[in-house]
């Protein structure tokens, strides 16, 4: 079973919603989600931030934030996250920015991704340094992070089977 169709079933047998903040993915992730019959079960509805502005406006990343960390840090993608699934009211978010290439520079280079998944106002954020082309970079960080969405998912259900 493929991530996205995971992710469904998971968010689905929970009566849960996610969300998507997207920035160097430009709704890969979003779209990948909308492929499974079924989506509108879950998916609440889909930023797509690709300027620093739009990360601010949209879903609140803090102005301090873009201009000490920049666009591309973790601390942004977590932002991101908590941001979006507190404007969707959704349950789950996830959130992707970086460097897709070509270019990038030494500090930031070009298949530099952060990917976040905000559950009920906790976040996890995850560097990853991809190659390949821009299509490339954009298909691996879209697979990282429904991969992270499921695991996150499933880690959440196991922290609350052991408060019981």
């Amino acid at each position: 079973m493929r991530e996205e169709e995971q992710l469904i079933e998971l968010l689905r047998e929970r009566k849960w919603t996610v969300t998507t903040v997207e920035s160097c993915t430009g709704g890969a992730i979003s779209a990948r989600i909308v492929d499974v019959p079924g989506a509108s079960d879950v998916l609440r509805e889909a930023f797509v931030t690709y300027c620093d502005e739009a990360k601010h406006s949209l879903v609140g990343v803090s102005l301090r934030t873009l201009k000490k960390y920049t666009a591309v840090s973790s601390q942004t993608a977590e932002e991101m996250a908590l941001g979006g699934a507190e404007k969707a009211k959704a349950d789950v978010a996830l959130s992707s920015t970086g460097i897709a290439g070509p270019g990038g520079t030494e500090e930031f280079p070009a298949g530099l991704v952060y990917i976040a998944c905000a559950i009920h106002g906790a976040a996890v954020t995850r560097k990853f340094l991809f190659s390949g082309d821009r299509n490339e970079v954009r298909r691996q960080a879209v697979r990282e992070a429904l991969k992270l969405g499921v695991a996150m998912v499933k880690v959440h259900e196991e922290e609350q089977e052991e408060e019981f």
